[in-house]
């Protein structure tokens, strides 16, 4: 007489450790083989909520949010000081897809840093950029450079306000030479001035002005004549 064996309804063991082994919810510091370590939050054996991540070669260090195992929402990165060997945070704000996108700030060193709109990891959107020299930009990015309507103010005050394009001055700009009372104002292209107007101004508060001022423009009409060479750009 035959015996049907009736089959049991359970997992493969392999099924049952993997579920077991499935991180979901707060855990304590995860290590990985490479030296990086991440302690938070997890869902579906993904970094999800807040969590802070070490990565060991390359010496930094996320403290933020997560989203599916991507960096996304606020967070802070820092990065080690081979000098004095401690972590010193480089990035503030918010992020999408893993890269910084969003309002936020970048200290490059003490003395250099960009605050404003980010987008893929690039400069994107409105910002103000401090540099070392002195410099300071403020105005509209795209793609890690100046584009669009900016102020670039000088270490000495000087500073000129116009068009940019791809890092460069283009177009309609106005340079002000505070410093000896004068006003340039022209038509810039690929970083190099190429036709305009100087007239003084302020000359009366400038720390070195002109030792004359500047000669009446006798044309009838020297705008037409400027008009006239900008088309020729």
């Amino acid at each position: 007489m035959t015996h049907l064996k009736t089959k049991r309804m359970t997992n493969a063991l392999v099924k049952v450790w993997d579920a077991k082994a499935e991180k979901t919810g707060l855990h304590r510091t995860m290590y990985s083989v490479n030296g990086d370590q991440y302690i938070g939050e997890w869902i579906d054996n993904k970094k999800h909520g807040k969590g802070k991540q070490f990565w060991k070669k390359a010496g930094e260090i996320y403290d933020g949010d997560w989203i599916k195992g991507k960096r996304e929402g606020f967070g802070i990165l820092s990065r080690i000081d081979h000098k004095t060997k401690e972590f010193v945070k480089v990035y503030i704000g918010s992020w999408k897809n893993n890269k910084k996108d969003g309002t936020g700030m970048y200290i490059y060193s003490p003395f250099e840093f960009y605050e404003g709109d980010w987008h893929q990891d690039e400069r994107s959107g409105w910002g103000r950029m401090h540099y070392m020299n002195g410099e300071l930009y403020e105005g509209e990015w795209l793609k890690d450079k100046q584009h669009g309507r900016g102020l670039l103010l000088l270490a000495n005050g000087n500073r000129f306000i116009g068009g940019w394009s791809k890092g460069k001055k283009n177009g309609a700009g106005q340079f002000f030479y505070l410093d000896r009372g004068q006003l340039y104002d022209g038509f810039w292209l690929n970083g190099v001035a190429k036709c305009g107007s100087i007239s003084d101004f302020r000359r009366e508060a400038a720390v070195k002005p002109t030792v004359c001022p500047l000669p009446r423009v006798c044309l009838q009409d020297p705008q037409a004549v400027l008009m006239e060479v900008r088309s020729l750009l």
